[in-house]
């Protein structure tokens, strides 16, 4: 069994933070080992937004990487009326790291990520690859 990670995205006004720099966008940094994950998010409030695939991401969050069903999860969520920041949807398909995530807001209002990859082994996944040759559904992937 794989333990369970997660990782820690925060709100910065850059992205030059001196670690290790992981798989990147312009406004976003991710670490490696920790998967410290660094949004550039300007705006006021207590939460601000970037910008990732199209979805606007709430800054700060938290991430939880699932090692169990993620659509069964999600599913439960949906049926309990959670109302999603971001609905599920699959990153990166095809390519290292490919994942499901989901982002909500909990009661109190921090917003929790919930992620699951195809290859938990690959979280810390920066290069394209050949797909895998296997259908490995660790996530419960959907085909």
């Amino acid at each position: 069994m794989i333990a369970p990670r997660f990782t820690w995205p925060s709100r910065v006004d850059d992205t030059d933070r001196g670690l290790a720099e992981g798989r990147s966008a312009e406004h976003r940094v991710d670490r490696d080992r920790p998967q410290l994950v660094t949004h550039v998010a300007p705006g006021s409030g207590p939460v601000g937004h970037s910008d990732v695939d199209g979805h606007r991401v709430p800054v700060p969050h938290f991430g939880l990487v699932l090692v169990a069903d993620f659509h069964a999860t999600a599913q439960r969520l949906r049926d309990a009326g959670t109302e999603f920041v971001v609905e599920s949807y699959r990153r990166f398909a095809g390519e290292p790291g490919e994942q499901w995530t989901m982002f909500l807001l909990d009661p109190a209002g921090n917003a929790p990520e919930f992620t699951a990859f195809r290859d938990p082994a690959q979280l810390f996944a920066t290069r394209r690859a050949a797909p895998p040759a296997s259908s490995a559904r660790s996530c419960g992937r959907r085909r």
